[in-house]
């Protein structure tokens, strides 16, 4: 039996594959310099997990894997070389993973994890027992990843590090392409050429689904195969698998009909529990997968009307004295504008104060102007200090980008616990708040909670 050991075994990517190898009956072990709950799961799971990185962590094991976080000179990484056991990244070594079986990959610069979750378990509930990997835990799945007992495998297609390129998919849902992760792309054609890459690996026989309604990704079909085909989505005329009649439901989502374009015949109605327009295309975008594929639409989309979503997407984690608070992993100026919205759609009449923390300062940089575009839907803003993740710190100025938020009241305070004491002082019933960080300030969500307890109490 093969022993893999996962340098970064924490963070979601690796973490997957972890427990996808479980379940297939490698020998699985792990490291990271903390321990994530994702790491205690797979600890709890049999897997053998390690707090820190050390020579003696990778003894015994055939393989080692590591994530894009993990440089040459880690300790580990070192050790493998010197006694002669492989050491492959993510992308080198998803193709050996998932030789087996029929590949379909969400790709996209925002969208991958709610829209892959959704085709994961609506082809779970098709009994189709498929194996994913995921970039959040589905609320309806109960885990992030599984090996899966049929022939399809959902995998969240990642573009950051080239790790979609590791990856050859019968069948690729692509949400969105907008420019993103500046730190590996350093312009906008480097971000463009990858994704075009990504499509050329489509095996022969598969299909491009795209996005009709966003430009980037419908203008990736020039990039298709001869031997692949496409098919799009979305809510303009132009799209062959579309939505009509939409109308905000009980739930406090969309309820729509799924139209064939080129028959104009209805193909099934959807009843969406998860709020905002941006996972009707998702929706969409997932039925359209089934439709190439040769599924029950009906189906299908009764599935999706009983899907719940996933962590840190629009995740309602609490209800205090009348205040709403939801946790987002929105970092990007077009899904915090959609999440916005979402909010918005779902509780009408309500103030919506929006926690920000930006994302790295490369990203924060290159899409400045974006980001103070996107708060209009938020009537008041406040912005923590920037969350490195990979990079160093840097200089920059806050008030610049404060000054451009013209749609909302805005402003920066650095410290998360200033953060919570602020918002335990100003929030009252009815009040909508969200958390928008791909980082650490989803802490804050847990700590408004005890402190509004505090003041009532």
């Amino acid at each position: 039996m093969k022993h893999v050991h996962l340098i970064g075994i924490g963070g979601t990517g690796i973490s997957s594959i972890a427990r996808v190898l479980l379940e297939k009956g490698y020998t699985v072990s792990g490291s990271d310099r903390t321990l994530s709950p994702l790491a205690l799961d797979l600890k709890q799971a049999g897997v053998t997990v390690f707090e820190g990185h050390a020579a003696g962590n990778v003894q015994g094991a055939n393989l080692v894997v590591r994530s894009s976080a993990i440089s040459d000179d880690n300790i580990e990484v070192i050790a493998a070389r010197r006694a002669g056991i492989p050491v492959q990244k993510r992308a080198e070594f998803l193709n050996t993973l998932l030789d087996d079986y029929q590949t379909l990959a969400v790709a996209g610069s925002h969208g991958k994890t709610t829209t892959s979750t959704m085709l994961a378990f609506s082809l779970d509930q098709l009994g189709k027992q498929p194996g994913f990997i995921l970039g959040g835990v589905s609320s309806n799945l109960g885990t992030n990843a599984r090996a899966g007992g049929g022939t399809y495998f959902v995998i969240e297609a990642d573009e950051y590090d080239y790790m979609f390129l590791g990856l050859h998919p019968a069948v690729i849902l692509l949400t969105n392409v907008e420019y993103d992760h500046p730190d590996c792309f350093p312009t906008v054609e480097n971000y463009r050429a990858a994704f075009k890459s990504f499509v050329k690996q489509l095996k022969p026989g598969g299909t491009l689904v795209t996005n009709a309604d966003q430009q980037g990704a419908a203008s990736m079909c020039s990039a298709i195969p001869a031997n692949a085909g496409s098919i799009s989505y979305g809510l303009t005329n132009t799209a062959d698998i579309m939505a009509r009649n939409m109308r905000t439901n009980a739930s406090g989502g969309f309820s729509f009909e799924v139209i064939e374009r080129v028959t104009g015949a209805s193909l099934a109605s959807v009843q969406l529990q998860v709020p905002g327009e941006h996972n009707v295309r998702n929706a969409l975008g997932v039925l359209a997968v089934h439709y190439v594929l040769g599924n029950p639409l009906p189906d299908a989309a009764e599935a999706l009307s009983a899907f719940t979503g996933s962590g840190r997407r629009f995740e309602v984690v609490g209800e205090v004295n009348g205040i709403t608070i939801i946790d987002d992993y929105a970092h990007h100026p077009t899904k915090i504008r959609a999440t916005l919205a979402a909010a918005r759609a779902r509780y009408p009449g309500r103030r919506v104060i929006a926690v920000w923390q930006p994302h790295t300062y490369s990203r924060t940089i290159a899409l400045e102007d974006d980001f103070a575009a996107s708060f209009s839907d938020a009537d008041q803003v406040i912005v923590t200090g920037i969350y490195a993740s990979r990079e160093k710190e840097q200089p920059y100025s806050m008030d610049q980008l404060l000054n451009k938020i013209t749609d909302s009241a805005a402003r920066h305070i650095a410290d998360l616990s200033g953060v919570s004491a602020y918002l335990a002082q100003i929030l009252q019933p009815g009040d909508v708040m969200i958390v928008l960080s791909a980082g650490d300030a989803d802490r804050v969500c847990r700590e408004i909670q005890l402190l509004i307890k505090e003041r009532k109490g």
